[in-house]
């Protein structure tokens, strides 16, 4: 599909030409598994980590929502939260999946970020241009063939100072939209660029779209100090960690092989894309991270990490395996020869060898066992070493099943019981922060928003003359819950809202089956959220007691345990 940035025709028309080519279920399917539920969909919620499906998604309305975490929209804003990118992007994606050309509406004014994007586009091109044979023979003597250079548009900076400047200024841009892109700095003699003597390859957002670039020195006039590799900084468009070098290339890769394979570098990427596995993605210039792993995780829950084999490599996948099992990934581990790269592999050894690495991978706990035990020069320092470096693993394990078959594994290792490595994670886990995942956005705030939710439903059963459900029974029951004062702000808002509410209510659940239980699963929720404020409130009142002098210490005492037991039902019943 060919790409166009200019204004020759209507955005809205490519906007209706998607939703007429794609079905909202057609693109939320390639994320997350849905079944049938009446005339809607029904899913566990990509946004959150949930055991009862709460994500509805309405193939007439072409709308989702769940009343999990209380996101909802159309199919461009479901690409737009899954794939953190902005409308645009969204827009691109969509576009390229339904075979519509991309373009933008006639006379459209550009915003600042639409600039910065045509600054990053117009400096790749640039870039490509001035690729010269020495830099080329340098990449193909790497292993790289010719047309994957043009593939990932791998270009060359030069030596001069002000080159790219005075090229994006000679397209119209001004010196603020290329320092702001990341492009060149701004000194007292005015604009240098940012790169020079350097392999340029781009970095894309998870759209497609040029947002930085790592260049690697290379030339006999590069600078003998300089780094080795330099990233473009922080900007509008880039933000590192939330950006996965080939991640916009892998996403059909991972979904189809059901596992990423993270790498280091870009030419370690680029070398296992040519050798066939193009499910790969690289860390660039930051540690592999959470959202990182969240990004994977919404294409397959199966992780295979692949980086360098020295210490600081395996410190490396250690990391970055912990932050993937906090988001409840299954991870394994390449095992490299010492001192060697996927690049190095796959160039030297060719890509059978790179994929019999890959098949033979192991899981994470495992294969860290078997790279400790090597290292360790005693049978007690190998313990040692595992109740250091390995038990605080066990805390990122979201699985209870997987937890007891890694501590199974420990167990034999060691030759110890089961039971000592549980009672040692135990005690790691009293002096540890929870890794457990968690929403950023207030439980007060959050209440609130379900709690209208569940309100829409109310007012949309009110003004039926054949209501589904016994809306005033429901009304007490809702009332009780939330609170009279909440009630009844509730009744109070502007007629528009009300409507809004009403309206979004009957689009979610008009001509389903299973109100009932839909109805049952929102007070369910909302109860235990009122449950969960209410023991945090006794939590708090209790530990201000103790600390002056126990009086009614033991009322909040029982009061908790009361708490806790109605807590424990509510989650029995999910």
């Amino acid at each position: 599909m060919r790409e166009l940035f200019c204004y020759d025709a209507s955005m809205s028309d490519t906007v209706q030409q998607i939703k007429d080519r794609l079905s909202i279920v057609d693109v939320v399917s390639g994320y997350v598994k849905l079944e049938r539920a009446g005339q809607n969909m029904r899913a566990r919620c990509p946004f959150h980590s949930e055991r009862t499906p709460s994500f509805i998604v309405s193939p007439d309305r072409g709308t989702y929502h769940c009343f999990g975490c209380s996101v909802g929209g159309d199919v461009f804003s479901f690409v737009q939260a899954i794939e953190g990118v902005d409308f645009k992007g969204a827009l691109k994606i969509l576009a390229e999946r339904a075979g519509v050309e991309f373009v933008y509406a006639r006379g459209e004014k550009e915003d600042d970020k639409d600039r910065l994007f045509a600054a990053m586009e117009a400096a790749t091109v640039f870039y490509q241009s001035k690729m010269n044979t020495e830099a080329e023979g340098y990449l193909v003597k790497r292993g790289l063939e010719k047309q994957t250079i043009a593939t990932f548009r791998i270009g060359y900076a030069g030596d001069g100072w002000t080159d790219l400047s005075d090229h994006l200024r000679g397209k119209k841009f001004s010196e603020k939209e290329i320092v702001d892109a990341g492009l060149a700095k701004k000194g007292d003699r005015g604009l240098s660029d940012k790169f020079r003597n350097r392999v340029m390859f781009p970095i894309a957002d998870n759209a497609g779209r040029v947002v930085a670039f790592s260049g690697r020195t290379f030339g006999e006039k590069a600078h003998p100090d300089a780094p080795k590799y330099l990233n473009s900084p922080e900007t509008a468009l880039y933000h590192k960690s939330r950006i996965l070098y080939g991640f916009d290339r892998a996403k059909q890769s991972i979904r189809r092989l059901d596992f990423s394979l993270l790498v280091e570098g870009q030419l370690d990427l680029i070398l296992s894309h040519q050798a066939g596995w193009g499910n790969t993605v690289a860390v660039s210039g930051t540690a592999f991270t959470v959202e990182h792993a969240a990004l994977l995780k919404r294409m397959s829950e199966n992780l295979c990490i692949a980086l360098d084999a020295d210490e600081a490599g395996l410190k490396a996948a250690a990391r970055a395996a912990r932050a993937a099992l906090q988001q409840g990934m299954n991870v394994k581990i390449v095992e490299l020869p010492k001192d060697v790269d996927p690049a190095d592999l796959i160039s030297k050894d060719g890509a059978d060898a790179w994929k019999a690495r890959i098949r033979e991978a192991k899981d994470v706990i495992a294969f860290l066992l078997d790279a400790l035990e090597a290292r360790a020069k005693a049978p007690d320092a190998f313990r040692r070493v595992v109740e250091t470096a390995i038990i605080p693993f066990l805390l990122d394990v979201q699985s209870p099943i997987a937890r007891e078959q890694y501590e199974r594994l420990i167990a034999k290792r060691l030759g110890v019981s089961e039971a000592a490595i549980a009672e040692a994670r135990t005690k790691l886990a009293r002096v540890t922060p929870s890794t457990t995942p968690v929403s950023d956005q207030k439980p007060e705030k959050k209440m609130h928003e379900r709690a209208a939710q569940a309100f829409g439903i109310l007012l949309w059963q009110e003004s039926l003359s054949k209501p589904t459900i016994d809306f005033k029974e429901f009304a007490q029951d809702f009332e009780e819950v939330i609170g009279s004062e909440l009630f009844k702000a509730l009744r109070a808002k502007p007629p528009a809202e009300l409507e809004a509410l009403r309206f979004h209510a009957e689009a979610l659940h008009g001509g389903r089956e299973s109100l009932t239980r839909d109805v049952a699963l929102v007070m369910r929720m909302l109860r235990r959220e009122r449950l969960d404020r209410e023991l945090a409130e006794n939590a708090e009142a209790l530990r201000k007691a103790e600390a002056g002098g126990g009086a009614g210490a033991q009322e909040l005492l029982e009061r908790g345990k009361l708490l806790t037991a109605q807590i424990a039902k509510i989650a029995k019943e999910e």
